[in-house]
């Protein structure tokens, strides 16, 4: 395998502006451009190439554990997520429906006031951003957040005092050897994503198979 090259994102930090702007701007197609915003902090940032494929990456290892293990799963990509009251929202990379999976199942106007926010999200920094991204999720009350800087996968899951503390253990996954996680993401597979993904699976299965109900 060869070791992954970093390729930072493009970020732009503007001072002042309102939940209206936010809100209007998370709305519309930006074409794949995430915004994160801070009590008037609003972050814009344009992905690399490497930021699109780790997280892509990472998304597709959760997708391929819950299908070999029978876990429900409710993908929800980079909704918005966003507390007016708070006044914080933030779009992760990807974001997942587990424990509270049936709660939102078919549901697609989610809102936070009312409705659980997703149990895990992904964030990918190769460069690293000018908010607080951990009291962002944590405001939002957000259980587990997985952070990715193109070397080390962290996890930090969410303590019972409002903040986040890394452990070496997913609370999502708690049985799941994250050191392996980031050992395969530092590198490319000689076959390709196709073939990563494949020898995935195969070690999940003689890993952790006796878990699958």
């Amino acid at each position: 395998m060869s070791t992954v090259t970093h390729q930072p994102e493009t970020r732009i930090l503007i001072p002042n502006v309102s939940w209206e702007v936010f809100s209007g701007l998370a709305a519309a197609d930006c074409a794949g451009t995430r915004f994160a915003y801070d009590q008037g902090l609003l972050e814009i940032m344009s992905p690399s190439l490497e930021h699109e494929w780790s997280h892509r990456l990472l998304g597709r290892l959760i997708e391929a554990l819950t299908e070999e293990l029978n876990i429900p799963l409710l993908s929800a990509g980079s909704t918005t997520l966003k507390l007016q009251l708070k006044q914080r929202g933030v779009e992760p990379d990807e974001c997942y429906y587990l424990t509270h999976e049936a709660q939102v199942r078919g549901k697609f106007d989610l809102d936070l006031t009312v409705d659980p926010p997703p149990d895990l999200a992904l964030e990918v920094d190769i460069s690293r951003s000018s908010l607080d991204k951990l009291d962002i999720y944590a405001d939002l009350g957000v259980p587990e957040l997985w952070l990715y800087n193109g070397e080390n996968l962290r996890v930090y899951p969410l303590q019972a005092d409002g903040r986040y503390r890394q452990q070496e253990s997913s609370l999502n996954f708690p049985f799941l050897d994250l050191k392996e996680i980031e050992k395969l993401m530092g590198h490319f597979h000689p076959g390709g994503e196709t073939a990563w993904i494949r020898s995935f699976r195969d070690w999940v299965r003689e890993q952790y198979g006796h878990l699958s109900p």
